[in-house]
C-alpha cells in the first residue's frame, strides 16, 4: 500500500539524526521544510523531501493526497497517562475550587482510592468501552501513541484485569499502546496498617505474574510522602528490573524526597512530574539517559507549582511533555493544550514543546527508533493540521486543529 503526501505547505520532521532524543539546544531544531512531500509504503516512510524532487515509483493503486493546505507534524506520543479507569471525580474538583488541597481530599478518602473503588467494581468489558472512546478522542486531537498505566486496582485480580484490558485494546485499536504496571500507586485501604505486606504482594505475586505474561513493558511507582518512600520504591523497581521491566517513576510532585535521584541511579526510562525537583537532582539526571517528563496540565488543574522545564532543558537533559490524563489531577488528554501551558507557564518555546511531545515522548517509552519523527525508515504516524504554520498550533489553544490523522500510513476516518 502506497501513500504520497504531496505539496505539504509546511512539514515539521523533528529529525533525530539517529539520536534517541533531543536535548538542550537541539530541542529547537525541528527540520522544517516548505512545499514538501512524504512517500509512504506499507506503513513506513520511504522518502522525505521537496515536492519537486520526488522521483519515486508509484503503483497504479497508490493514493495521492494534495496537502498544500496543511501543516504536517509527527503524531504526538503521550508518555504518561492513566486512561483506563471508571468513575469521575468532579466533586473533588469543586472542593479544590473552594480551597481544599489534593492531599486533604485524599486524606478524606478521595483521590486515587476513590477511583480504585469504581475501577474495581467495573468489568473488563466496561473499562475497555470507556477507554475506547477516550482513545478515539485522543487520536482526533493528534495523539497516535499512548502509554497507559494500571494502578487503580491495587490488588492482584483488579490489576491484572486492568492490564489485560490494556493488552486487548493494544490489539484492537489503531493507536499504539504501551502498558505500564503501577501496582505501587497507593497503599490500598485493606493494607493501611500492613504496608510491608502490600509491598511484598506487589513484588512477590503481582510483578512476577505481569512479567511472565508480558502484560507490561514498564514498572512505575508513586514515590511521594504518604505513598511510597524512596527505599520502598527502590525495592519495587529493582524487582521489576530483575524480571525485565524497565523503570519509570512518579517523583517530586508534592515534595522533594529523593525520587529523581533514584530514577537516575536506576537509569530509569523516565522520571515524571518533577514539580519540586532540586538543582542537585537535575545535575544527577545529566548522565543517566533518563527522560524528564513534565506534566503541565497537572499543575494547571491542581494550582500547584510547575516543573522547572526551562532549567532542566538548559542543563542538557531531554524533556518530554505528557498529559497525565486521569480523573483526579488532569481530566484532559489534549497534548496541544499541554504544550500551550508549557510555553506560557514553563518558559518552553513552541519548538521545544513540539520536540517534547513527539520524539522525546517516544524516547520516554523506548520507541524513538521507530516513532516520534518523520524520517525514512520510521512508522508513518503523521497529523495534518489546517493552520498557517506550526507555531499556530500552540498559539491558538482550546481548539482542535487536526484535519487528518495518518496512522501506519493509513488515513483514518472518525465518526
Amino acid at each position: 500500500m502506497q501513500l504520497l503526501l504531496q505539496n505539504i505547505k509546511q512539514l515539521v520532521t523533528v529529525e533525530s539524526h539517529g539520536k534517541a532524543y533531543k536535548s538542550g539546544g537541539e530541542m529547537r531544531g525541528l527540520g522544517v521544510m516548505e512545499h514538501a512531500s512524504v512517500f509512504i509504503e506499507d506503513g513506513v516512510i520511504q522518502w522525505v523531501g521537496p515536492s519537486d524532487t520526488f522521483a519515486g515509483s508509484l503503483g497504479p493503486e497508490a493514493d495521492i493526497l494534495d496537502a498544500s493546505m496543511f501543516v504536517a507534524l509527527p503524531g504526538f506520543v503521550d508518555a504518561h497517562t492513566h486512561a483506563l479507569f471508571a468513575g469521575t471525580r468532579e466533586n473533588e474538583f469543586a472542593l479544590r475550587s473552594e480551597g481544599k488541597t489534593y492531599q486533604e481530599i485524599a486524606a478524606r478518602g478521595g483521590g486515587i482510592l476513590s477511583t480504585v473503588t469504581a475501577t474495581r467494581s467495573a468489568t473488563k468489558k466496561e473499562l475497555k468501552k470507556l477507554a475506547n472512546r477516550r482513545l478515539d478522542a485522543m487520536m482526533k486531537h493528534g495523539t497516535t501513541t499512548v502509554e497507559i498505566k494500571s494502578g487503580y486496582g491495587l490488588e492482584p485480580d483488579a490489576e491484572i484485569k486492568m492490564l489485560q484490558a490494556i493488552a486487548e485494546l493494544a490489539q484492537e485499536h489503531y493507536i499504539t499502546i504501551v502498558a505500564t504496571f503501577l501496582g505501587a500507586h497507593a497503599i490500598p485501604p485493606e493494607y493501611k496498617e500492613r504496608r510491608g505486606d502490600y509491598i511484598d504482594l506487589v513484588c512477590e505475586r503481582m510483578l512476577p505474574y505481569v512479567a511472565k505474561r508480558n502484560l507490561a513493558q514498564f514498572c512505575d511507582v508513586f514515590c511521594e510522602v504518604g505513598y511510597f518512600s524512596v527505599e520502598e520504591s527502590r525495592q519495587i523497581l529493582k524487582k521489576g528490573l530483575s524480571l525485565g521491566l524497565r523503570s519509570k517513576l512518579h517523583a517530586d510532585e508534592f515534595n522533594s524526597i529523593g525520587g529523581t535521584q533514584l530514577a537516575a541511579e536506576l537509569h530509569a526510562a523516565s522520571v515524571d512530574h518533577l514539580e519540586h525537583v532540586t538543582d542537585e537532582d537535575i545535575r544527577g539526571l545529566k548522565e543517566s539517559g533518563t527522560v524528564a517528563v513534565v506534566l503541565p496540565g497537572v499543575s494547571f488543574f491542581l494550582r500547584n507549582p510547575y516543573a522547572p522545564a526551562r532549567k532542566i532543558i538548559d542543563a542538557g537533559i531531554p524533556v518530554a511533555i505528557a498529559s497525565d490524563f486521569n480523573p483526579g489531577s488532569c481530566m484532559s488528554f489534549s497534548l496541544p493544550l499541554m504544550m500551550t501551558i508549557a510555553c506560557t507557564q514553563m518558559s518552553m518555546t513552541p519548538e521545544e514543546a513540539i520536540a517534547a511531545a513527539t520524539l522525546n515522548g517516544a524516547a520516554a517509552l523506548g520507541l524513538s527508533d521507530t516513532l516520534g519523527s518523520i524520517e525514512v525508515g520510521k512508522q508513518a504516524d503523521i497529523i495534518l493540521y489546517e493552520i498557517p504554520n506550526y507555531r499556530y498550533l500552540v498559539y491558538h489553544f482550546g481548539s482542535n486543529h487536526a484535519a487528518k490523522v495518518i496512522k501506519k500510513g493509513i488515513i483514518l476516518e472518525f465518526p
